[in-house]
């Protein structure tokens, strides 16, 4: 089973490795680190990871995962990834995003009237380009699963875990990475940070 973890400049680690960790190990798997090049990446937070091949080179996959960053704007606009997307979804058994990744999938058009969830900052974004938008953490309609923000990409990657091997697998490879959330603070969603806070992140990452 190939999978293809797809790689741009300053995306965020955590929605790609959490994913990773999950799927990578899997008996079945061959992991892909597919870019534009086959020069190092380095992520929004200065990891550099490196590329195993090029949209160029790979042309199919059976699992895609796009994670998202903090220049999401920057690569819409520039639309290599977008245009890769469109190539490879449609003989694709999965296509998945994390975050902001979900805005490339729609730039794909694959969001198209289609359920999807993202970054709680960027549901506006998601909508206006035409996906319906849900605030589920994750969102499974047909072939395509996206997660919300960062940290989700563990829930979306178990969630398609026990989807392609079976919940029995998936439960074991929750247990193998102890994956037991708890955390110190009650302000991880827009729900239960305060206002303050909530309008501050925003402006991080949308800018207003």
């Amino acid at each position: 089973m190939d999978v293809a973890f797809v790689l741009y400049p300053d995306m965020t680690a955590l929605d790609l490795v959490g994913p990773y960790e999950v799927l990578g190990h899997q008996p079945e798997v061959t992991a892909h680190f597919v870019a534009a090049s086959l020069d190092p990446v380095r992520t929004d937070a200065g990891l550099t990871i490196m590329p195993t091949t090029t949209f160029d080179v790979l042309d199919r996959a059976d699992v895609i995962v796009v994670p998202g960053g903090a220049a999401w704007a920057e690569v819409l606009e520039e639309g290599v990834v977008a245009a890769w997307l469109r190539k490879v979804h449609p003989t694709a058994t999965w296509t998945t995003s994390v975050c902001s990744g979900s805005t490339l999938l729609a730039q794909a058009g694959i969001l198209d009237g289609r359920p999807a969830t993202t970054h709680w900052a960027l549901r506006d974004e998601l909508a206006a380009r035409g996906a319906v938008v849900s605030t589920d953490r994750v969102v499974v309609d047909g072939s395509v699963v996206t997660g919300a923000g960062v940290a989700a990409g563990i829930d979306m990657a178990l969630t398609l875990a026990g989807r392609i091997w079976g919940d029995d697998r998936a439960e074991f490879t929750q247990l193998v990475i102890e994956y037991d959330p708890r955390p110190p603070y009650r302000a991880g969603s827009p729900e239960t940070a305060s206002a303050e806070l909530v309008a501050f992140v925003r402006g991080v990452i949308v800018g207003s």
